[in-house]
């Protein structure tokens, strides 16, 4: 917080700057005073309040549950009761947003509106305060929750409860986004209002963009930001940065670099990072440590866990085993300093030094992690770095552990050995791990009876193939991209439930093969069972 020392011939303190407030309205008359000696004096307190954006209040002393103001003629203590208000509000604030959010929060599936709760939340005399429900909009987007989160924050304007701010705007373009996908994005961003076209708002519409691969209109915009003079902030280039990066452009990306340094904008550990992997993926070891050494050298970077993980994922894909070795060591020592982001960054350290073979390193940080509670997160992660040095009993040993643990059922654990196991081909193994998940409380998901339908046509269990094929198109809660492959498979049941126009579907399953759905063995084998039970009918 930005101080500024007054002398005064009663005190000599230090006057902590915040927003909102006038200062000379809350200082007594002689120190009114010395703010109006000179023109220059308020200019320095203006643009101090402008810079730091904090509330100004009355002098600190060395209580922290009371201050002391100076007067002409005595000192009396008063009370400032601003801290305590405000925490009660924020205890306030939590309190609701806690209790309406574990009202929402049951409602798992995307398909059924929460509209009703909100309702009968404001219908039973409950406040709706901004600020409990952008916090329950940023927890539900953490989870995923995009649709739900967008029924909130449509709801909020929609019933005129809450005014919408610039923010809000760009969180419901975001939410859009991720829900409708980029045509409606647009249309929402078309159809918003003039004053609310700032620039948070089109570095939102860059970002999808960006997501979306979509290097013209992310170009297009970016320029209209060179243009309006709105390019003051690194954050539009390392969206630029990522979009090259996955375009392997590294050409543009050393000019996007330039245009920065030209501008004088520093490079923060966002920009920074892109530029990393562009040199990891291009084996370009003297510019990566060249670049890390500026890194390490600016404290205003502050590189943290999550960006080393990033650059050491590069690593690893490009096959810098030893490179990424050195930076693993690193992100390990920065984690078990802090308490704060611990468990994930572990979880992708193992990841990680499984991904570059080093065996014994994935068992020793298991051995920290185990050092406190481990979630589902941390068994599906070892399992899935055991089996990728084939150490199929290591797997089903931990496997057990996780089974013993009072752990909700992540069906993703029982998917990773039944789909190990019916690639070998041994589905007896396959349908023992299906049961273990049931057993625990799983619900099997699109993704587990997509694997053991292979599993079952490439052995030549056809009936049980189309039994699980059955069942994959009844699974809910699929991923987009399995939504598309879902819609297929409907096709072909449809198609295997009439057992005609067999030359159509012979077509139908060769377009399955070049997309890489079925294998050559599986169509011969699916098309020889429908002309059998063709014929037999």
């Amino acid at each position: 917080m930005l101080q500024i020392k007054i002398h005064h011939h009663y005190t000599d303190q230090l006057i902590p700057l915040r927003k909102n407030k006038n200062p000379l309205q809350l200082l007594p008359y002689n120190m009114k005073r010395l703010f109006c000696l000179s023109s220059r004096t308020q200019s320095v307190c203006e643009n101090a309040l402008k810079k730091y954006h904090y509330f100004f209040t009355t002098f600190s002393s060395s209580s922290s549950s009371s201050t002391v103001l100076p007067n002409s003629q005595t000192s009396s203590p008063v009370i400032n009761t601003t801290a305590t208000e405000n925490n009660k509000k924020k205890r306030v604030f939590e309190n609701e947003a806690s209790t309406l959010y574990k009202r929402i929060s049951p409602v798992g599936d995307p398909n059924i509106s929460i509209i009703p709760i909100l309702d009968q939340w404001v219908q039973q005399g409950n406040k709706v305060e901004q600020h409990s429900l952008n916090r329950i909009i940023t927890t539900l987007s953490k989870y995923r929750r995009f649709k739900h989160a967008l029924e909130i924050s449509v709801w909020m304007a929609d019933k005129r409860y809450i005014p919408p701010t610039k923010g809000d705007i760009m969180s419901r373009l975001h939410l859009i986004y991720k829900v409708y996908g980029l045509g409606k994005a647009e249309e929402f961003y078309n159809n918003i209002s003039q004053k609310f076209k700032c620039y948070g708002v089109d570095t939102t519409l860059l970002n999808i963009y960006s997501l979306e691969k979509s290097a013209d209109k992310a170009e297009a915009l970016m320029q209209k930001l060179r243009e309006t003079g709105c390019l003051k902030t690194p954050l539009p280039f390392t969206i630029m940065l990522n979009l090259y990066y996955n375009f392997r452009n590294w050409e543009r990306m050393d000019e996007l670099t330039n245009e920065m340094e030209k501008m004088g904008l520093y490079r923060d550990k966002f920009a920074f990072t892109p530029q990393l992997c562009a040199y990891a993926a291009n084996g370009n070891i003297q510019g990566f440590n060249k670049t890390l050494e500026i890194i390490e050298a600016d404290p205003r970077v502050e590189m943290d866990c999550s960006r080393y993980l990033m650059v050491a994922d590069a690593l690893s894909k490009a096959g810098l085993a030893e490179k990424c070795f050195e930076l693993l060591k690193k992100v390990e020592k920065m984690a078990i300093k802090t308490t704060k982001g611990r468990y994930n960054t572990l979880n992708s350290v193992l990841r990680l030094y499984a991904d570059i073979g080093e065996k014994d390193e994935v068992h020793r940080i298991w051995k920290i992690l185990g050092n406190d509670k481990i979630y589902n997160t941390g068994y599906r992660n070892m399992i899935s770095s055991l089996l990728k040095f084939d150490d199929f009993e290591g797997a089903e040993r931990i496997f057990k552990e996780w089974e013993a643990k009072d752990l909700s059922c992540d069906i993703r654990i029982p998917n990773i050995m039944i789909d190990v196991y019916a690639k070998l081909g041994n589905l007896e193994k396959a349908e023992y791990f299906l049961n273990c998940g049931i057993a625990k409380g799983g619900s099997p998901s699109f993704y587990t009876w997509y694997r053991l339908m292979i599993g079952y046509f490439e052995d030549d269990q056809i009936p049980k193939g189309v039994e699980a094929l059955k069942n994959a198109t009844l699974a809910h809660q699929f991923s987009p991209s399995e939504e598309l492959l879902q819609d297929k498979l409907v096709i072909l049941l449809k198609y295997l439930e009439r057992r005609l126009n067999v030359e159509e579907l012979e077509g139908f399953l060769n377009v399955f093969e070049l997309e890489g759905i079925f294998s050559s063995t599986v169509c011969g084998r699916l098309l020889n069972f429908i002309a059998i039970e063709t014929l037999e009918t």
